[in-house]
């Protein structure tokens, strides 16, 4: 008999088999995989891989079980006014491309303009991290990151650039080594302003401070 799993919406976004296939299952899936490549699955080599490989599947896509936006839920009032733009640059993130499962190695930057309440820049490296932590193209991980802070801070803006670089395009297809991806998403403020934009763009551009002795 055959069983079809029901296509539900996921609680924290994308979608998701109803009956979510267990540990086991996805180990013999990995064998499947080992047999197809062409090797052998009880090698002393590969006998363990199924087992690391979902494991690492379990880190790689930890995003599907967290919600990006009750972690901007929690912000300050006592800013003292504050009302300067806000950046976080040079996150580092690792994703994976939805169309062929292989990594994307990139760092974001993030921009708000406040609207009385700021929220702890853990967080926004948090969100990046939430949904890089799911099957991604790079364009929409550069919306979803925007769209959560614009929602839940409710800001008089928001600005996320993306630089990555694809490991579909250098280490398959048209094996072009060295090609980084640039994704932005401007609203509010950031997008009606070209000052506003351009002291942005500048801020990220900027080099680091040299560390501390």
């Amino acid at each position: 008999m055959t069983i079809h799993s029901q296509i539900v919406k996921a609680p924290f976004g994308g979608t998701i088999a109803e009956s979510r296939p267990s540990r086991t299952e996805a180990e013999a899936a990995v064998r499947t995989l080992l047999r197809w490549a062409g090797d052998d699955p009880d090698r002393e080599g590969l006998v363990q891989t199924p087992e690391r490989v979902v494991r690492a599947y379990e880190e790689f896509f930890a995003g599907y079980h967290d919600d990006p936006a009750a972690m901007l839920r929690r912000t300050f009032a006592e800013t003292d006014g504050y009302d300067e733009m806000v950046v976080l640059r040079n996150i580092d993130f690792e994703s994976h491309c939805e169309h062929h499962m292989v990594p994307i190695i990139g760092r974001a930057h993030v921009g708000y303009l406040p609207n009385r309440r700021v929220v702890g820049i853990s967080k926004l490296a948090r969100v990046v991290e939430v949904f890089a932590k799911r099957l991604q193209i790079q364009e929409k991980l550069t919306a979803q990151i925007a769209n959560t802070i614009d929602v839940e801070l409710q800001p008089r803006g928001v600005a996320v650039v993306i630089e990555a670089q694809h490991q579909c395009m250098t280490t398959r297809g048209v094996h072009k080594a060295g090609v980084s991806m640039v994704t932005s998403r401007m609203l509010g403020a950031f997008r009606d302003d070209a000052m506003t934009r351009r002291e942005f763009l500048a801020m990220i551009q900027a080099p680091s401070s040299p560390s501390p002795r």
